[in-house]
């Protein structure tokens, strides 16, 4: 595939991080050949920022829209209808990021088990896929998504850190799997680094989570410990030579995935 190019299937592009730059990270990362990038919804205001950001720039901009169940708390059912109506937009790509986060219950699990359930079905009705996000709570999340499974189109596990009993969990139902810097990470990403070879070339994708998650082993360091979209090939680097695999291909492969999961147009020459 000739036209191949790198595509990060996940920046929080909202972030406050950005407001002062945020036009110089865009164009920076286009220069880094990464012309696709998928900008994460996390509550609906972000969402409904994320949909402004894309249609600004329509051909390389798309998103999520959803609701992290960090911010459950926050999102009344009323508020989560709202979120039918802006996943019709044509830049939303996935619902989401959406899941449960039994680390730090910023919010009730009973609250993040009803966010995340309207998510399951809105993903249903909308034909979808989802965007997912799991701390110390695969076992709760497997059932969902097992229960829910023959009705939402597909998934990404984004950002994935878990085991290699997890991640057979997530392959088995035929879900993508997200890398990010982690896997750079030499003293939190070891066992990844071991199991990224075990994950099937067709599943596969590729995301900074952009401005967390900085690659550690960059060298020189980077003055800034934001991380930005221009690191994606970076990680991809690292991911290549883990799994004794050609950058081309990887590009070749990675691109591809993004396409089919999210339904992205290709990029008009």
């Amino acid at each position: 595939m000739s036209d191949s190019h790198w595509i990060d299937i996940g920046v929080n592009l909202t972030d406050s991080s950005f407001d002062k730059d945020r036009d110089e990270v865009f164009r920076n990362a286009l220069e880094a050949d990464v012309q696709q990038l998928i900008v994460t919804g996390t509550s609906l205001e972000e969402s409904l920022l994320a949909v402004e950001l894309c249609q600004h720039n329509p051909a390389n901009l798309y998103c999520t829209v959803g609701v992290h169940p960090h911010y459950a708390k926050d999102h009344s059912t009323d508020q989560l209808s709202e979120l039918k109506a802006l996943s019709n937009e044509p830049c939303v790509v996935a619902i989401g990021e959406t899941g449960l986060d039994f680390n730090r219950n910023f919010s009730t699990p009973e609250k993040q088990l009803q966010a995340f359930e309207y998510q399951l079905e809105l993903a249903t009705e909308t034909s979808l896929p989802l965007f997912l996000h799991e701390r110390e709570a695969h076992k709760r999340q497997l059932e969902l998504l097992s229960y829910y499974r023959d009705d939402f189109p597909n998934a990404v596990a984004h950002c994935f850190t878990g085991s290699r009993e997890e991640l057979f969990n997530y392959l088995d139902l035929d879900l993508y799997i997200g890398v990010t810097g982690w896997i750079c990470d030499e003293r939190r990403g070891e066992e990844l680094q071991k199991l990224v070879k075990e994950i099937p070339s067709d599943r596969l994708l590729l995301e900074t989570d952009a401005p967390y998650l900085i690659p550690r082993d960059m060298r020189p360091k980077p003055k800034s410990r934001r991380n930005l979209p221009i690191y994606l090939p970076h990680i991809a680097h690292r991911v290549a030579q883990l799994c004794q695999i050609d950058i081309e291909v990887l590009k070749n492969q990675t691109t591809l995935n993004a396409q089919t999961l999210f339904k992205l147009p290709p990029l008009m020459s």
